[in-house]
């Protein structure tokens, strides 16, 4: 494991009482994405989830295929997800500790990662992991925070001023929003083709990307 995914590893580790603890901030877009991507999912599937953190998504979605397998690097965050799904007695979860290069690798019919590529540093070479994960014509879906052109949220503009300070002292993660066009042109370039889009919600952008292996 790399240096940058150890430190990340325990930064997560670390917070993870606290994050398990702090609501969705807006429940109508993450409804909505659960939503459509719920729509591209059949009860044949087998489907890995990248950063499942607490493992929220992968609860939500693991009734509808045939087998979730909800992957990440903090063992912290994977323990809640695991007394989650008990809790609610939802079967048909695998848990895994793993880094992005080190997740199962299936082939599943869909690989999923929400609020994760903005925290990773080569954005390329995670596609190209998620790439070679997923059967020919399956789906990759995720929702990623990125850049506004104009118009940002005062409270993002405050968090942005912010996070260099809280990331020398430890207390926020390596963060790289994109602007919407070049992570498009990322997962694209990555031999997906993109089916379906939405920004949920809408400010900052929250981009939701459907795209097809070709």
């Amino acid at each position: 494991m790399k240096t940058e995914t150890k430190a990340a590893a325990k930064f997560w580790d670390g917070v993870a009482a606290k994050y398990a603890k702090s609501p969705i901030r807006d429940m109508p877009a993450y409804e909505l994405t659960l939503e459509r991507s719920q729509s591209y999912l059949k009860k044949t599937d087998h489907v890995l989830e990248l950063g499942a953190g607490t493992c929220t998504t992968a609860i939500r979605l693991a009734p509808a295929v045939a087998r979730m397998v909800a992957s990440d690097f903090s063992d912290a965050l994977l323990a809640v997800g695991r007394e989650r799904a008990a809790a609610q007695k939802i079967d048909g979860i695998q848990f895994a500790k793993a880094a992005v290069d080190q997740a199962p690798v299936g082939p599943f019919d869909v690989v999923m990662a929400f609020n994760l590529l903005h925290l990773l540093e080569d954005l390329d070479g995670v596609l190209a992991e998620v790439h070679s994960r997923i059967k020919p014509g399956g789906y990759f879906i995720s929702k990623t925070t990125c850049t506004p052109d104009r118009g940002a949220p005062l409270h993002f503009r405050l968090i942005m001023a912010v996070l260099p300070v809280m990331q020398f002292f430890g207390k926020a993660p390596f963060v790289r929003m994109r602007r919407v066009q070049e992570l498009e042109k990322a997962i694209e370039q990555a031999g997906f083709e993109i089916v379906e889009t939405g920004n949920y919600p809408a400010k900052p952008p929250s981009r939701f990307i459907v795209a097809r292996k070709k």
